[in-house]
């Protein structure tokens, strides 16, 4: 197997070999990344791959994972009440 062919982002199939390519073109942050290719948009909301990707950008770029700032997981913009997903709450 080619390693440029292992899925980095489950949630948004992107390969290994997508990322160093858009590495290769200069986008050396996970917000570049994820703009052009968008890795970490699904449900995980980049969980899952971003620590794999920081791990790409710092062996590109020669930097610390340290030096990599990882992006702000932020929760819902508005709560909402579980009885409106359930289809309980016919007032809201």
């Amino acid at each position: 197997m080619n390693h440029n062919d292992i899925i980095i982002c489950r949630c948004e199939d992107i390969t290994l070999g997508e990322i160093r390519e858009q590495i290769a073109q200069g986008k050396h942050t996970l917000e570049e990344i994820k703009r052009a290719c968008r890795s970490g948009m699904g449900p995980c909301q980049g969980r899952t791959c971003a620590p794999l990707i920081v791990n790409e950008i710092a062996k590109a770029t020669g930097k610390p994972v340290a030096q990599i700032p990882l992006p702000t997981f932020r929760p819902s913009t508005s709560p909402i009440k579980m009885a409106s997903l359930l289809g309980g709450d016919k007032h809201d």
